[in-house]
């Protein structure tokens, strides 16, 4: 770790003296308005949702498959245990099949979610997990298998030619981002999740520099962001320009509670508010009983990977298949099953606790 301190300060000073990489300086944000713009919000504390019936990003929304009922349901156990705020990813995918009837489900995902007092994160696009992102009916996950059924977005196949790919992409972008450019229920913009990761590396960037350039032509009220989530080497490119070019400074950490503090320590040098937008993987460390405290005494926002157990089967760890169990002795992610009853009693009290539920 102390290596990586080494190279996030080779970062921060390499970011400040180069700028804004790309892009033009006054279209980031300064960091007075982005510290003002924080300071208007409590303590932001909820988690990556997915509804417990969605194997994917693409079967969520989806007209054939969008479940608003499970959606109410899920988000008011949320708002039960004082969560007010969800990252929720995307689909290029959804949106190319179906343009005004993805956002009408947003819409309504959004009508959902303020019901319950909870705002929105939304995620463009991913590099994580199955490589092809095709519509219509989604496989079933494999037993015991971390995000089976996970997919990246845009679909790896289609990124060997930028030329056709590109223009479709933006149209995406900015149709979205219009739409709902002025929309108070939406907190922030994520354009784009863990960058480089699936051995992409730096083929990663230009699309990287493109959403945030699309991104920053229709200049949305809601702040743009892309969370730095490898600090080796080999990712510095990367961090430099999503460092350089986010209006808040979000984050990944999946590290016991002195190294999730050493990152927070450094991505303080940076004078913007903090969202670590993933957390909270109980064999390594990371738990609701360690990080959340240290999140909250840091005002750094708090988003824990998963919520109710579902399709995603990401109560087993990412690199440990256990095909024949129907639930791992210790979870990885999640907190609930789909009945509300919980992994661990105790965490409900703690967390209701961090929340002044």
């Amino acid at each position: 770790m102390k290596i990586k301190f080494l190279i996030f300060i080779t970062l921060f000073v390499v970011s400040n003296s180069f700028g804004q990489g790309e892009l033009p300086s006054h279209s980031v944000w300064t960091k007075e308005k982005a510290v003002t713009w924080y300071s208007k919000y409590p303590w932001l504390r909820g988690c990556n949702f997915q509804p417990s019936t969605a194997v994917n990003q693409v079967e969520m929304w989806s007209g054939e498959t969008f479940d608003a009922a499970t959606i109410d349901k899920e988000l008011g156990w949320a708002q039960e245990l004082g969560f007010n705020l969800m990252r929720v990813y995307l689909s290029s995918e959804v949106w190319k099949k179906d343009p005004e009837g993805f956002k009408k489900r947003m819409d309504e995902y959004l009508t959902i979610s303020s019901k319950h007092d909870i705002l929105t994160l939304f995620v463009f696009f991913d590099d994580c997990w199955g490589k092809e992102t095709v519509s219509g009916t989604q496989p079933m996950p494999k037993p015991g298998i971390h995000n089976s059924g996970w997919v990246q977005d845009p679909a790896v196949s289609l990124r060997t030619n930028t030329s056709k790919l590109y223009p479709v992409l933006e149209k995406y972008v900015k149709d979205v981002l219009i739409t709902f450019k002025d929309d108070k229920r939406i907190l922030l913009w994520d354009l784009y999740n863990e960058p480089g990761n699936e051995k992409h590396g730096l083929e990663s960037l230009p699309l990287l520099q493109n959403v945030f350039k699309w991104a920053r032509e229709v200049n949305p009220s809601q702040p743009l962001s892309a969370g730095i989530w490898n600090l080796d080497d080999s990712y510095n490119q990367l961090n430099v320009f999503q460092l350089s070019n986010s209006d808040v400074i979000t984050y990944h950490n999946y590290e016991n509670k002195d190294r999730h503090k050493m990152q927070i320590d450094m991505l303080k040098l940076y004078g913007r508010p903090l969202l670590c937008t993933e957390y909270m993987a109980r064999r390594n460390k990371s738990t609701f009983n360690e990080i959340m405290p240290l999140l909250k005494e840091n005002k750094v926002g708090a988003i824990n990977w998963g919520f109710v157990s579902g399709k995603t089967n990401t109560i087993f760890a990412w690199d440990e298949p256990k095909p024949n169990e129907k639930e791992p002795i210790l979870w990885f992610h999640d907190i609930l099953r789909q009945d509300k009853s919980p992994f661990d009693p105790n965490e409900i009290v703690f967390i209701k606790k961090m929340t002044g539920k």
